[in-house]
């Protein structure tokens, strides 16, 4: 088989385009079981500030954001329709990997079925934020690395390099993977691609485009790094051993789907047939290490597995094309049957868990009654009713409702000079979004990237507060009252706090604005 020859698309038509689609549609059928989801929300407040950076995120998404706000439309199918894109174009990407690793036609369609059915990216690709759009820049790369092997032209660095420098505009965990992709190049025969100047060729290019983003953080004096930084020692995330780690790449992958990544590591590190491909299986392994090492949240590695579900399809159509399955030629036909049948049945009793195809209270018998819990990324999910990318929907229009009754009880006069003061951008960005329509004015909010929008010219001598304990809040003011409660009890619990109504700062707000900042 000359393999250089095969084309990437053949084959995607009409197995894998078919699931591709179903998987969008899925997504889109069910985008308005539940609500807006908090980084949705913040994302939407970010494209009103379009910049080249931001304190927690590079500008990407924004874009997108600030496109669908004038195209699409703000509505949850209108922000879920991206997303949901990409997913679909994730399970053509690991097909078209299948491909051209030499895979046929079954062992394509099977890296698109296989890839349609891991959990974690049920969740990623139902919500408005990078993460779901992370695994069409590392496979994509995988994929020019892949016919640069097989050709040996060094100018596809050149495709590289403008894949990784817009993957670094959507998330820079992306230069995680780029490093482990030339890494396993480096320990690997075919280390010859890399001594080539176009190597330096393609990192110019990456870099060109991450130029201003990484110009912006300069000048903002790092703050992704200090974010980083304050996660890391606040304890605001949970700490896993490797053993855990490892664990829940079980979970979140799917454990129906461990056979086949495993067989398609595997593949890559053994096989004769994936030899050349060997710095695949070392890329992944080296990105698996490097987020354990960095105690990373557990589905940072997510996007390399559509690289050893590509592996796994060839691997297992390699097998049932094998000189034992020929000798059993009525057993193959029935395997592949039972091969996606297994995978089906494997991810059904999941389903509920990581994509809200059952109304909450449905939802929450299912998960009383479940053996298998969603693990935990952040320690204050330990609270919640319902696992944090599901109470992360809820809450906001009703937390925006009580706020605009406080607001409407003041006076004119006192209403004109009133700060709402959010604790959080999931709060402030929820103001920002329905707030308009109860007359209410833009939120002020010290977290993340509001920090850097300022107080405006509010002074801070009448200020409704919202999501902030009152005990923090009283030695700031002259008068600190609880204006109204929230009880939504699929909120996530610090989301439920009173809303407060505080009247004579003691100093004014713009001085202390710089204490205030709340980057974690």
């Amino acid at each position: 088989m000359d393999r250089p020859r095969l084309s990437w698309l053949s084959g995607l038509f009409p197995g894998p385009l078919v699931i591709a689609l179903a998987y969008f549609l899925l997504h889109l059928m069910t985008s308005t079981r539940y609500g807006y989801f908090r980084d949705a929300l913040y994302y939407l407040a970010c494209s009103e500030h379009l910049d080249l950076g931001y304190v927690d995120h590079p500008p990407l998404i924004v874009l997108i954001g600030w496109v669908t706000r004038y195209t699409l439309g703000t509505s949850l199918p209108a922000l879920i329709f991206w997303p949901a894109l990409a997913g679909a174009g994730r399970i053509l990407l690991s097909a078209a990997l299948a491909r051209a690793l030499g895979a046929q036609h079954f062992g394509v369609t099977f890296a698109a079925i296989v890839t349609s059915l891991v959990p974690v990216w049920f969740v990623i690709d139902h919500q408005f934020a990078m993460n779901a759009f992370e695994p069409l820049f590392w496979l994509g790369c995988a994929l020019v690395l892949v016919r640069m092997i097989q050709t040996e032209n060094p100018k596809l660095w050149i495709a590289f390099g403008i894949l990784t420098g817009l993957g670094m505009e959507n998330k820079y965990s992306m230069a995680v993977f780029a490093f482990a992709l030339l890494a396993g190049i480096l320990l690997t025969p075919q280390r010859k691609i890399l001594f080539t100047r176009w190597l330096f060729a393609g990192g110019g290019v990456a870099l060109l485009i991450l130029l201003p983003n990484l110009l912006w953080n300069i000048q903002h004096h790092w703050p992704f790094l200090e974010l980083m930084h304050n996660i890391r020692v606040s304890g605001k995330d949970v700490t896993l051993s490797p053993t855990e780690f490892l664990a829940q790449q079980v979970l979140i992958a799917g454990p129906a789907t461990l056979p086949i990544w495993l067989a398609g590591l595997l593949m890559y590190l053994f096989s004769s047939e994936l030899r050349a491909y060997r710095a695949l299986g070392y890329a992944f392994i080296i990105t698996i290490a490097f987020f354990i090492l960095a105690h990373g949240k557990n589905y940072y590695p997510a996007p390399a597995y559509g690289i050893v579900f590509a592996g796994g399809a060839v691997g297992t159509e390699r097998w049932l094309s094998s000189n034992w399955m020929n000798a059993r030629l009525s057993l193959a036909p029935v395997i592949k049957v039972l091969s996606v049948l297994w995978l089906i049945v494997g991810t059904l009793p999941i389903l509920p868990a990581v994509l809200p195809v059952l109304p909450v209270g449905s939802f929450l018998r299912y998960q009383r009654r479940s053996p298998i819990g969603v693990p935990h990324t952040e320690t204050a999910q330990a609270l919640a009713r319902l696992p944090q990318h599901y109470a992360d929907e809820f809450g906001w229009q009703e937390m925006v409702e009580a706020v605009a009754r406080v607001y409407d009880t003041l006076p004119t006069e006192e209403r004109e000079k009133t700060a709402v003061l959010a604790d959080n951008y999931g709060e402030a960005s929820a103001i920002d979004f329905w707030g308009p329509r109860y007359g209410l004015p833009k939120a002020i909010c010290a977290h993340q990237s509001y920090f850097l929008w300022g107080p405006r010219d509010y002074t801070g001598e009448t200020v409704i507060r919202v999501g902030a304990p009152i005990d923090g809040v009283k030695k700031a003011y002259n008068s600190v009252e609880i204006a109204a409660t929230l009880n939504n009890p699929y909120a996530m619990p610090n989301e439920t706090r009173p809303i407060l109504l505080c009247r004579g700062r003691h100093r004014n707000l713009a001085d202390d604005w710089p204490a205030l900042k709340h980057w974690r």
